[in-house]
């Protein structure tokens, strides 16, 4: 059944109610300490109350008992006086009271049915050895209490056995005192109790209730919030600063949708810079074009110098294309990068091999430190697109009589490249956007050299694959370093 309960709330949800969780533990908070408190405060009574009888009722038995040896009673039963204190101690505690000798017989019962009977019980036993006892039996709601019968030796009784002051127990006083009074209170109080207890519960219900609804309120005005984001009624920051933890969600959620806005922006800047791009190219190709329909009989060397413009840019576009393709493919997941473990100093000198004609048609000097041999588990491909990207750009955007170094270097962990030149360097202002896509420093001169503004941006793709950075420092006209840093091994990503 219990299960069966459990599977019903689970599909309500209700279970899993941030507001039902705090309802129950404010009502639990206040319900709870209610129950032990009346079953405390009833123990408690119970308690005092029986001590308190047990009390009374010594302080009337030792006074009974000095009057039975005062009167002689436990010799001569006959006192009225006697009589009359033992009837109304026990009319008045509801109770019966039996007069028991050193001989162990009842002398005196209120009852009138064990006179004259031997008793032999422990409480009788310790008391005739001094010991009073008081013993509460709930089940049957009586106390028992024995209160032994002392008498002291006077000077005329003195003898040398028993000198002045000696006391000597000469009977016991056993009484067996009702409860119900105590045990009515109880019923009474209990009654009371509960309809208190009742009271409690349905305010604490009320207040729990309120609580949770207050307690929980900052977190629906999240939620609304968030809503009118979704429905796209406003892109503006949330505030509920009511508690840490809403500021916490609060903080996070604003720090989505910044970077949501921020990847929407960038998509419509690079949809426009694609656009803007791939028009340029086609543009002049039918400005060319256009121009050499509109002339009668072209001269041949016109015609020529026309025809490699339009080559040019076509081979522009063309390069824009694959760089775009290539980006497309960096941005997809590295599941797909072809991992192996590759001679980064063989492949970095491969490289420069390759682009020393570039270098050397610019009067550039290119250099390779290999500070270690360095094993790494690579894509091999794209780690040649990011040494041909950073090495290629050095020495475009290098002066005449320039210098290219690429240090090779690692430690037990990763690998570093680091690229520098002594070209034109970079605004400190334009670091942070040089990697961004279609981005240039200087148009004009990137145009000059055929940059298309998407190697970096490739790069920085290719190395986030591998799990790795990539830093730039610059100082305009003086010269730019990277430093690209690569796990050696996979198992460290």
């Amino acid at each position: 059944m219990a299960g069966k309960i459990k599977a019903i709330l689970k599909k309500l949800k209700i279970g899993r109610s941030l507001k039902v969780r705090l309802f129950i533990i404010i009502f639990l908070m206040g319900f709870i300490p209610s129950i032990f408190m009346r079953v405390g405060i009833l123990e408690n009574y119970e308690s005092r109350a029986i001590d308190v009888r047990i009390s009374d009722v010594q302080t009337q038995l030792k006074i009974i008992a000095n009057h039975l040896i005062t009167y002689n009673y436990l010799q001569d039963t006959s006192s009225e006086v006697i009589g009359a204190e033992l009837e109304q101690l026990s009319n008045l505690y509801n109770g019966r009271v039996l007069i028991i000798n050193e001989s162990l017989k009842v002398i005196k019962d209120t009852y009138g049915i064990s006179e004259g009977k031997t008793i032999i019980s422990e409480e009788v036993i310790k008391c005739m050895k001094g010991i009073n006892t008081a013993n509460h039996d709930r089940v049957n709601g009586f106390i028992e209490i024995t209160i032994p019968i002392v008498e002291n030796i006077s000077a005329q009784n003195a003898t040398e056995d028993q000198p002045e002051g000696t006391e000597i127990v000469r009977g016991v006083m056993l009484i067996s005192v009702s409860t119900d009074t105590i045990v009515a209170t109880m019923e009474i109080l209990n009654r009371k109790a509960l309809i208190l207890g009742i009271i409690m519960a349905i305010c604490t219900f009320a207040i729990a209730l309120v609580l949770a609804q207050i307690l929980i309120r900052p977190f629906d005005r999240i939620s609304r919030a968030i809503s009118e984001v979704k429905e796209g009624y406003t892109d503006e920051p949330i505030s509920v600063p009511d508690y840490l933890e809403t500021e916490h969600i609060v903080d996070a959620f604003n720090s989505l949708i910044a970077r949501m806005k921020a990847l929407d922006d960038s998509r419509q800047e690079f949809v426009a810079n694609v656009s803007h791009e791939l028009k340029t190219p086609i543009t002049s190709v039918k400005v060319l074009a256009d121009s050499l329909l509109a002339q009668q009989d072209v001269p041949a060397e016109l015609y020529h110098e026309f025809m490699e413009d339009i080559a040019q840019e076509i081979e522009r576009e063309d390069k824009i294309i694959n760089d775009l393709l290539a980006l497309v493919k960096l941005d997809k997941s590295a599941a797909e990068l072809n991992i192996s473990v590759v001679n980064i100093n063989e492949l970095t000198e491969i490289i420069l091999k390759r682009l020393r004609p570039i270098a050397r048609k610019n009067n550039v000097e290119v250099t390779l430190i290999s500070r270690r041999e360095i094993l790494a588990e690579v894509d091999e491909v794209k780690m040649s697109l990011i040494l041909t990207n950073l090495v290629e750009n050095a020495i475009k955007y290098n002066r005449e009589q320039g210098k290219v170094e690429v240090t090779l270097d690692a430690d037990h962990q990763f690998f570093t490249v680091q690229v520098s030149d002594t070209g034109i360097g970079i605004p400190e202002e334009s670091l942070n956007q040089i990697y961004e896509r279609f981005y240039r420093v200087d148009k004009s001169h990137s145009r000059e050299i055929g940059g298309t503004g998407l190697g970096l941006a490739i790069t920085r793709n290719a190395v986030l694959l591998h799990r790795g950075s990539i830093k730039a420092e610059s100082v305009e006209g003086e010269g730019t370093t990277f430093v690209v840093k690569i796990p050696l091994s996979r198992v460290l990503i």
